[in-house]
């Protein structure tokens, strides 16, 4: 998004910070680093050779939360419906700056209640970002590792409630919550935006195997500035945006194409979003195959009028995922259909979502075929 902190209640040491807002990402929202200490030690050794000092600079802790709560209802084709009020996530989001070119981000989050969580609060991102300008970026710790664009923007800053359900977003393997640790760099140039990586992820932790992770997009209207991203930006921006990412490790690998497009029609008529992706998952990551492949189409529509406190969008979404087992006579093939109401009242910060959610399965190996729906309500500080 636009820089690396979203609007945050912004706690000064010393002289008080004069920005109030970020208009990036929140900082709240997997290799062991002996490996590639050297790599980010000597990146980092340039950086502050030709740094400026900051000896006038006052240290900043930016402090915010997320809470996702639904009412939903699960109705299988075989065995009982299910209706559940879920706690889905809560987060703490703290991040600061030290000087101008060093800041942190340490990010918490409760994994949501019983059955879909383990009531459980773990480490979402802890992390020094070294920033010496728009091209030359280091990160080192646990993040978001380059992947496709639903990794990026998380469940919070997706344009959809039902999302990572598919067999298609956010496969790739990871330690927390699509995070990894280990050390990157990330730079923005003009709009062309390039990241790459080294991981571990719980199968490579204590061994000499490393997860290998790039990404580059292309925004060729409006730039999206800073590394984590959006799955819509409700208007604020018009998109034509195109990624790429692979992660390997061995000899498995995964790699992804990704596109959105965002359009504030003329003469106040609302906001149209498209969004596809297509990945491939070979023996790393996926859903619940040794090897899956597939697509999704996403469109919305943001009305332009304002009721009561809010906007309507509706959105609908169509995936098709294939999954191959090694060890099985035959294959699966889940098929998706989201149907959604939003009633977006102030974009990430406030919004409330009805959902429709259809699962089929070609021959309900991966699951039996289901139906979902409910409605949730997201709060962000």
């Amino acid at each position: 998004m636009e820089s690396e902190c979203r609007t945050r209640t912004i706690l000064a040491l010393g002289t008080p910070c004069a920005h109030q807002t970020c208009a990036g990402r929140s900082c709240a929202e997997k290799a062991r680093p002996r490996t590639v200490i050297p790599i980010g030690a000597a990146a980092l050794a340039v950086m502050l050779s030709s740094a400026p000092a900051s000896a006038d600079f006052s240290p900043t802790i930016n402090v915010g939360a997320g809470l996702r709560t639904s009412f939903d209802v699960t109705d299988p084709s075989a065995g009982k419906k299910v209706e559940d009020f879920n706690l889905d996530s809560i987060r703490l989001y703290v991040s600061g700056s030290i000087t101008d070119q060093i800041s942190f981000m340490f990010n918490t989050e409760y994994k949501g209640s019983p059955p879909a969580g383990d009531n459980s609060v773990q480490v979402l991102d802890a992390a020094a970002q070294f920033h010496y300008s728009d091209e030359v970026n280091i990160w080192a710790g646990r993040f978001l590792p380059p992947s496709d664009r639903a990794n990026l923007y998380g469940p919070y800053y997706s344009n959809q409630w039902g999302v990572y359900n598919d067999g298609v977003q956010d496969g790739y393997p990871s330690t927390a919550t699509g995070r990894d640790n280990g050390v990157m760099y990330w730079g923005q140039f003009g709009i062309l935006k390039a990241s790459g990586g080294v991981f571990d992820i719980p199968s490579t932790t204590h061994t000499s195997n490393k997860v290998y992770a790039g990404r580059l997009q292309v925004d060729l209207w409006d730039p999206e500035a800073g590394y984590y991203l959006n799955g819509t930006y409700y208007g604020e921006k018009d998109l034509l945006a195109f990624g790429i990412a692979a992660q390997s490790s061995s000899s498995h690998k995964a790699y992804s194409g990704d596109f959105l497009l965002e359009k504030k029609l003329p003469a106040n008529g609302g906001v149209v979003t498209l969004e596809a992706e297509y990945a491939k998952y070979d023996h790393f990551g996926g859903y619940a195959a040794d090897q899956s492949n597939g697509w999704y189409g996403l469109g919305s529509y943001l009305f332009p009028k304002v009721i009561g406190y809010g906007k309507f969008q509706v959105l609908a979404k169509y995936a098709h995922a294939k999954y191959e087992f090694d060890t099985r006579p035959s294959d699966d093939i889940q098929k998706t259909q989201d149907l959604e109401l939003n009633y977006i009242i102030k974009d990430f910060k406030a919004r409330i979502s009805l959902y429709y959610i259809d699962f089929k399965y070609d021959q309900q190996i991966v699951a039996v075929n289901h139906k979902q729906y409910g409605i949730g309500l997201q709060l962000q500080l």
